[in-house]
């Protein structure tokens, strides 16, 4: 008897499942797949307050950062407006292994975002680049810190590393 390969139109993340034709399986891969999500004004990271988050841009940082963790497949999505976020949390949330977010302003004002991060099944992790301790009194509260596996804040760009390394159990 002959073996059919079937060949699944869908990309999928480690033992997700997938319902093809009617039946169920669970797919495996072997890397990783996490999704930094950008708020606003993260898109002029390098020219923007570089005394508060440096001179380096994004794109730059993200390519080092792929390299540093190859097995694991890390993209990115930034936005200005809080609907497009909540969008993307809501679609990432049950595809990707984990989520790193930086809310930006956000994180302070948003309750539809706290609400968005509660309603999916994967762990977020909420980054800031500077220390929001250290900045102006309306900055010293997130709305996201009680719905986030974990709160990074104060590493410069490596906030985003330490996310990874979070989870990833190092």
């Amino acid at each position: 008897m002959k073996k059919n390969k079937i060949i699944l139109p869908v990309t999928v993340s480690p033992c997700y499942p997938v319902t093809y034709n009617k039946i169920s399986i669970f797919v495996k891969t072997n890397s990783m797949k996490l999704i930094i999500i950008n708020g606003p004004n993260l898109n002029l990271l390098g020219s923007r307050e570089t005394e508060v988050y440096g001179n380096q841009t994004f794109p730059v940082y993200l390519k080092k950062l792929k390299a540093k963790y190859p097995e694991i497949e890390i993209e990115c999505y930034q936005s200005n407006i809080e609907g497009e976020i909540i969008d993307a949390i809501q679609k990432a949330g049950f595809v990707y292994d984990g989520i790193i977010l930086n809310a930006g302003g956000y994180s302070h004002t948003s309750v539809a975002i706290a609400d968005s991060i509660k309603a999916i099944k994967v762990p977020v992790v909420e980054v800031h680049i500077s220390n929001i301790f250290a900045r102006e009194s309306f900055r010293h509260t997130s709305l996201l810190a009680p719905v986030v596996k974990g709160c990074i804040t104060g590493f410069g760009l490596e906030s985003y590393r330490l996310a990874v390394e979070s989870f990833i159990g190092k």
